[in-house]
């Protein structure tokens, strides 16, 4: 069972924050023995992520996947710029540095952005749309990032022309070559140096920031939000998205204030999340304690991770809203909101999110999509408009433009919590007190997350667990309905086991990027059945994990 840090929701002390020149000494510094499973290039459901301390995230890893985007681009004959963006991250500038030593040795256009070297996740999704609807040759795009991992993290996620994060063959197909390229101790790697590649014909610059503030009337009604004078207080958490909410309060005149300007890549004002690790999570109430405790000053708060994909919303009605809620609030808001979506615009969900989100989707007559967990799952159906909506229950999603085009095929954490005032002005209700409508009308369900330290034998025993393995049933006092180990949608395994009921339901999956697996679980009758459900899984894991 997950415990609570006795500091959880305070500022780490001094002694306790992540040693910089450490850190950074070693990602130059150590090398990969690629011989440890655990050195080795592998992209989770989102990027490569790792620790230089750790031999997991070291330069070598950089520039043997930046080498194998080159090959992959090449090969596939996508000749338009390569849009690179970073976040605030103590990794992401030098991984930065030694991506563009090769991608100007590969004679890669490459668009960095103007000012500032920040450019957060959906502003590269945005800038590599709008490049690829009126160009031929095709663009795509590279985001140094961790999310909002730990300050000694640092992650590096490939975006393909389509705008959203690689699917899972083009990901293999780079894992692969960027592991052979290590085992060669990097024996085929083109790179100058940075300076070089700084001043090279194919280094260019782009505003990221300029035009994805300035199409945001596409996508969310900012005339309303400013009309109704919605009060909005902002906390970027030190991320890459820091200057865009300044930007956009002064570009369309909404009542908003960023209460934290700080970028510090120790993130010493980020309160320390459940487990006391820094954790730059919008959707942790641990982590958004200090923003939490200004609530009663805005009408709604609002806050993204640091690359900004991720999004956290406080209701002054009722606090900060667990992900899952806000998520069933959003649909239910959308599509009665879009009129000019298609009529078969569908609502796109992983399987561990809510099932509030099921419920949501039956009421407004939309077919749901259910997903494996990773947002790429999301990307063709956004992209195409077959999807109005996608999401996943770490606080990530994206959605259409009023026009019903692609805005965003990665999440996007800015447009997802500037809808939280922009369905406050339109309605009357902040998101908590819609939410609040709904759970009257389809139920309210409790539900939550834990997380457990596993080996990697463990984990990868999780991961391949069937429907034979489960013995039971009933679950909590009612009958087991379904055994699931792929998604509905596709039918693709999603690394894990969901066990279904009439009421509640669980999954347990092993994590993508920490030695940890997670269960999820929800209970639409209350908080003693979900712990009865929670009990009940933890019995099923433990099995399952018994001798691994």
């Amino acid at each position: 069972m997950s415990s609570l840090h006795p500091r959880a929701g305070k500022r780490a002390a001094t002694s306790a924050l992540v040693d910089l020149p450490v850190l950074l000494s070693n990602y130059y510094s150590l090398r990969p023995d690629t011989a440890e499973p655990l050195h080795r290039v592998a992209f989770g459901t989102s990027g490569h992520r790792g620790n230089p301390n750790l031999h997991s995230f070291n330069e070598w890893h950089v520039l043997a996947i930046t080498q194998a985007i080159c090959d992959y681009r090449k090969q596939q004959g996508f000749t338009g710029p390569l849009f690179l963006g970073i976040d605030t991250h103590a990794l992401s500038e030098p991984a930065w540095h030694s991506a563009l030593e090769v991608l100007a040795a590969n004679e890669v256009v490459t668009m960095l952005a103007s000012g500032s070297p920040y450019a957060p996740t959906p502003a590269v999704s945005h800038a590599i749309l709008a490049h690829n609807r009126v160009q031929r040759a095709q663009s795509d795009g590279i985001v140094v990032t961790p999310s909002h991992n730990p300050p000694d993290n640092g992650g590096f996620k490939y975006n393909t022309p389509n705008g959203g994060p690689a699917d899972s063959d083009v990901t293999g197909w780079i894992e692969q070559r960027a592991n052979a390229y290590l085992d060669k101790d990097l024996a085929g790697v083109r790179r100058t140096t940075f300076e070089k590649a700084l001043k090279a014909d194919t280094t260019r610059r782009y505003d990221y920031l300029d035009n994805y503030v300035g199409d945001l009337p596409g996508i969310i009604d900012l005339g309303a939000i400013a009309g109704a004078n919605v009060k909005i207080g902002v906390d970027p958490l030190g991320g890459a998205g820091v200057h865009y909410w300044s930007a956009i309060a002064e570009r369309y005149k909404l009542n908003l204030e960023v209460v934290n300007t700080d970028v510090d890549a120790s993130f010493r004002f980020v309160p320390l999340d459940w487990d006391g690790q820094i954790r730059m999570d919008p959707s942790s109430p641990h982590a958004m304690a200090e923003l939490i405790a200004l609530k009663d000053r805005f009408d709604v708060a609002l806050a993204c991770d640091t690359d900004h994909d991720r999004h956290g919303v406080i209701a002054a009605s009722t606090g900060l809203l667990p992900a899952n809620h806000y998520l069933a609030t959003a649909v239910y808001y959308l599509f009665g909101h879009r009129p000019s979506w298609r009529a078969d615009a569908a609502v796109g969900k992983t399987l561990v999110s809510s099932h509030m989100i099921n419920r949501v989707a039956a009421h407004l007559g939309r077919k749901l999509v259910e997903m494996p967990v990773g947002f790429k799952w999301f990307v063709d159906g956004l992209y195409d408009g077959s999807l109005g909506f996608g999401c996943e229950e770490s606080a990530g999603a994206s959605f259409l433009r009023f026009d019903g085009t692609p805005w965003s095929t990665d999440k996007d954490g800015i447009t997802a919590a500037l809808l939280a005032a922009e369905m406050t002005a339109r309605t009357g209700r902040d998101p908590g007190q819609i939410y609040g409508d709904l759970t009257a009308q389809l139920g309210a369900p409790c539900n939550g997350r834990i997380e457990a330290a596993a080996t990697p034998a463990q984990k990868q025993r999780l991961s391949k667990l069937s429907p034979e393995d489960v013995t039971s049933t009933e679950l909590a006092g009612e009958a087991i309905r379904e055994v699931m180990t792929t998604a509905p949608a596709n039918g693709r395994a999603f690394g894990g086991l969901k066990i279904v009921t009439d009421n509640g339901w669980f999954a347990a999956r092993p994590s993508g990027t920490e030695s940890i697996y997670k269960i999820y679980g929800e209970s639409f009758r209350d908080q003693a059945h979900l712990d009865r459900i929670f009990a009940e899984a933890q019995e099923v894991v433990s099995r399952a994990l018994k001798g691994a």
